[in-house]
């Protein structure tokens, strides 16, 4: 990968064409080479300087290990948040048409040029370059500078630039260096649920209070009460007296934020990882990414057809009630980039789906929620499934979906489905190769519902490795009597990461994770007072703030439990079924909801970045990414001749 070098913005003059002086034959012996790159290549941010902060922590080693350096230099408040706002997205996380990046207004999804610096980075210092910029068509540009100067300048989108800089050197020698300058900008769409999208991991997390805020239970006296920490900024009632709807409204201003609200979609996910990572280890591209994936998604509910939003609140502003079909988004988008450039195509799809069309969240609800009276009301609401339910789904709902998928995202990739990258999901449930996480309450307990059922968890587990895991595999692959209609039919798939993650899943613990974890999340459940009285006054039992809970920080373990959950995100989602619908910010509902919407069982940043390390090999070869052109160089004739 080249390096990025940043020097001062030298302003260009136009010229007329200039000749070119004779080649000569001679070898050219000196080293001299133009190096260009795309500035702020990833052009989902509004600033290059967000970009360069991942061009820093880039060392060619992965992104985990770069996702590590981010948190060590965060101090586990994670990076996104000083980004949120910093985006080519709207208040609902959108991509917007006209994007203002550095100070100038592009077309985001079919920009008509790019930003560019050059330099002769292997000159010595005291040698100037008359540079020369042409592209056959528009007033050649010129300006000369010190070689060792990056000069920067926009150029053309998909018309190849000519520079040319004739290095001049202080004993009056002069040679030239010449290259082509075309910039490849890659469109890439990211589609899926919850595991796309990035859900678990909020772009800037929920700020809580060390004071108690009180939830019911189903139970209906007092004793059901519990305390747990509240949403900082809150200034409403904490206690379960009956709430006014403008109790609501307020509340829900001082939630976590997220890249879209509506979709818990999140710059941590590897879908955003992946592409970013292409935009930084390739300087000559640049990177439009359309990001698309929602929580909850199904085949049907979230990508042929709308499905319900997740949030209620988008920044302050009210978000929309329902998501529009991602397919649907992606042909839109498609067809608004070809009107300004008719030649715009979509070069590769970031996919992964399947889990809810065959209830995998309510098998997790299964298996962590114990016999009680919600149980009975998630159970009736259709929320909890058994693992004989899943079975029965890969078997005879998902091939046909699959099938109906594949004939739809055909036609968009060019008729090839190679280009559609299809990355698996890690299972979850796992504490080392074939050994499932045991049952307890460890990192279950902030709800006194929830305790992990090891039976139920050990069936799960067997049957994501099993089962689910194979299916997906032979219906991505066109395998297993999965009948396709040719090796275009192919997806590309992606399963590296997944005997990575058997040693990382939710019940891992290690003596290198956060010292707040290991002080205030009880491995025998007891992290949060039981006594009301004391709950309201500080929930938590260890004594400090939950204010040095870090959701960024390394851990073992690279799945959030029901604690991590409710410590990053502490969710109140909108988009729950009829008979889910709160009372009030106390009611029983919110309890659980709280605790598991916003990401339980949902992989961490470092989990993403896992799964991004896993995908960018094949990425690369679908892209074509090969090794670059070697940069022309010939000297220029001696003074005289």
């Amino acid at each position: 990968m080249r390096r990025i070098v940043v020097f001062a913005l030298v302003a260009l003059s136009p010229l007329a064409a200039p000749q070119p002086s004779p080649a000569q034959t001679a070898p050219f012996t000196q080293g001299l080479a133009i190096e260009w790159e795309v500035k702020s290549r990833f052009r989902l941010f509004r600033y290059e300087s967000d970009f360069l902060k991942h061009v820093a922590a880039d060392r060619g080693d992965g992104i985990l290990a770069a996702e590590q350096r981010l948190a060590r230099s965060t101090e586990g408040h994670g990076w996104a948040r000083t980004m949120l706002n910093g985006l080519c997205v709207d208040g609902a996380g959108k991509v917007v048409e006209i994007c203002d990046r550095d100070g100038e207004k592009e077309i985001y999804l079919s920009p008509t040029d790019h930003r560019i610096g050059v330099l002769v980075p292997s000159a010595a210092a005291d040698a100037n370059c008359a540079w020369s910029f042409e592209n056959g068509e528009d007033p050649a540009q010129a300006v000369t500078v010190p070689c060792t100067e990056e000069v920067r300048l926009r150029i053309r989108y998909g018309r190849p630039t000519i520079a040319t800089a004739e290095i001049t050197f202080a004993d009056g020698t002069t040679q030239r260096a010449t290259t082509e300058i075309l910039v490849r900008d890659l469109l890439i769409a990211g589609l899926g649920d919850s595991v796309a999208s990035g859900e678990g991991n909020p772009d800037r997390p929920i700020t809580l209070t060390d004071d108690g805020f009180c939830f019911r239970r189903f139970l209906g006296t007092t004793r059901g009460e519990f305390f747990r920490p509240g949403r900082a900024g809150y200034k409403g009632n904490k206690s379960c007296d009956a709430s006014s709807g403008t109790a609501a409204a307020e509340w829900a201003k001082h939630g976590a934020r997220w890249m879209s609200a509506p979709c818990h979609r999140s710059l941590y996910s590897y879908q955003i990882r992946t592409a970013l990572a292409i935009a930084i280890e390739n300087p000559h591209v640049a990177v439009t990414f359309l990001p698309l994936a929602c929580t909850g998604a199904t085949i049907r509910l979230g990508l042929f057809e709308s499905q319900a939003a997740r949030e209620i609140a988008c920044g302050g502003r009210t978000c929309p009630k329902t998501v529009p079909a991602q397919l649907i988004q992606l042909r839109d988008a498609l067809a608004l980039a070809r009107r300004h450039h008719p030649g715009r195509s979509l070069d590769l799809v970031l996919l992964t789906i399947g889990a809810n069309d065959i209830h995998f969240s309510e098998i997790v609800a299964n298996a962590i929620i114990e016999q009680s009276a919600e149980r009975v009301l998630f159970s009736r609401a259709g929320l909890i499934a058994s693992v004989e339910d899943a079975e029965a789904a890969v078997t005879k709902r998902l091939p046909g979906e699959f099938a109906r998928l594949r004939a739809a995202l055909k036609p968009l990739v060019g008729g090839d489905l190679k280009r559609v990258v299809y990355v698996s999901y890690a299972n979850p449930a796992l504490q080392g190769p074939r050994t499932p996480c045991s049952g307890g309450r460890d990192g279950f307990d902030v709800h006194p519902a929830f305790a992990v059922d090891a039976e139920l968890v050990g069936k799960a587990a067997m049957f994501v490795e099993q089962g689910f895991f194979p299916r997906l595999k032979a219906l991505a692959l066109c395998e297993g009597g999965v009948l396709c209609g040719g090796e275009n039919e192919r997806m590309t798939f992606i399963d590296a990461h997944q005997p990575v993650f058997a040693e990382h899943g939710f019940c891992v613990r290690s003596d290198s994770d956060p010292a707040f974890d290991k002080a205030c999340f009880s491995r025998a459940g007891d992290s949060f007072h039981k006594s009301p009285v004391e709950g309201a006054q500080q929930p938590l039992a260890c004594g400090r703030s939950v204010r040095e809970f870090r959701a960024y920080a390394s851990r073992s373990r690279w799945i959030r439990t029901a604690n991590d959950s409710y410590f990053a995100a502490m969710t109140y989602p909108g988009g729950l079924p009829v008979g889910l619908q709160p009372a009030d910010i106390h009611d029983a509902t919110w309890g659980v909801s709280s605790a598991v919407y916003g990401g339980a069982i949902h992989q961490t940043a470092e989990g993403h970045a896992a799964m991004a390390d896993a995908a960018l090999g094949d990425v690369r070869r679908v892209l074509g990414l090969a090794p670059e052109t070697p940069i022309v160089e010939t000297p220029l004739p001696s003074p005289g001749q």
